[in-house]
């Protein structure tokens, strides 16, 4: 019996693309195989090698939660060689994949515990997948909140999304917060008329004050830059969040994905740590005894 090595590309298919930003686009795929999509198996948090040939392979994370439906979409920004080749391949052309890889949020710990998800700019893209499975699951989890930074209502990803979220969320058990660099960004300025209590002009920390809901039996769960996760640790420890309560994705750091060029180490000494391989979720109290991890 011959087996698969897990290591291989497989065939997908680019089933549809739609413009988020200027650079960035949502594209969603599908397996030639449908073999091939029964095992492809994943997390929230977890990335997967996607590959144009002829030009080469990035990693990229899944925006999505699993569900029956057979498609994975992608948020891709033109960013390099790879992506950009990505964001000229059209609806119908093949692509190819590896993984899924790293370790993911472990959703299964998080039950019965309330989630406080922190994100700011393209770090939404892995946030969104854990806040998806969370209301696909409703009856798993306790309170919702999201916290998004964004710069400007033209750089939001998931608009329509974020802002049935931030209208309607209530209802569907989730609290969107919203936060905006531009002092002069009419359309944000009109959802914070909107919204006062959860909207405001200001950096993702700002929000931290609107929050009805303290620290009991909660994690938080950031995706964004590091030098973002270095204050929102901050403005959670002033909450009481203990470092085995903070959860972030590190995907940002990651280049080959499969450690093998070693631009995603952190760490010194016998403490060092592959993002792509170790991560790219990591606790606080793993940044905490992993020197450079934020």
């Amino acid at each position: 019996m011959i087996e698969t090595n897990p290591l291989t590309p497989v065939k997908a298919r680019i089933e549809e693309i739609k413009e988020m930003t200027d650079i960035e686009k949502l594209i969603t795929i599908q397996f030639h195989d449908s073999a091939d999509q029964k095992k492809f198996k994943y997390i929230p948090g977890q990335f997967i090698k996607l590959g144009v040939m002829g030009v080469g392979e990035a990693p990229i994370s899944i925006c999505t939660a699993q569900t029956k439906d057979p498609g994975i979409e992608l948020c891709i920004r033109n960013a390099g060689r790879v992506t950009n080749a990505v964001h000229n391949l059209d609806v119908g052309d093949t692509i190819w994949v590896r993984g899924p890889y790293g370790n993911g949020f472990p959703m299964e710990d998080f039950s019965g515990k309330n989630l406080l998800l922190v994100a700011g700019g393209l770090g939404v893209a892995p946030i969104r997948g854990v806040l998806q499975y969370a209301l696909n699951n409703r009856e798993r989890f306790g309170e919702i909140s999201l916290l998004y930074g964004i710069r400007s209502y033209d750089l939001m990803l998931y608009r329509d999304e974020i802002l049935n979220y931030f209208r309607k969320g209530d209802r569907m058990g989730v609290k969107v917060y919203l936060s905006y660099e531009d002092k002069e960004d009419q359309v944000c300025i009109g959802l914070e008329s909107e919204r006062d209590d959860r909207c405001t002009q200001g950096l993702v920390t700002k929000l931290f004050s609107m929050l009805d809901s303290q620290n009991s039996n909660t994690v938080a769960i950031l995706g964004g830059p590091p030098i973002m996760y270095k204050f929102t640790v901050m403005e959670l420890e002033k909450l009481g969040f203990i470092p085995e309560q903070i959860y972030m994705t590190l995907e940002r750091r990651m280049r080959c994905g499969v450690g093998q060029c070693g631009h995603c180490i952190v760490g010194t000494g016998k403490s060092i740590k592959y993002v792509c391989k170790d991560g790219p979720v990591f606790t606080q109290w793993d940044a905490m005894n992993t020197k450079g991890m934020i």
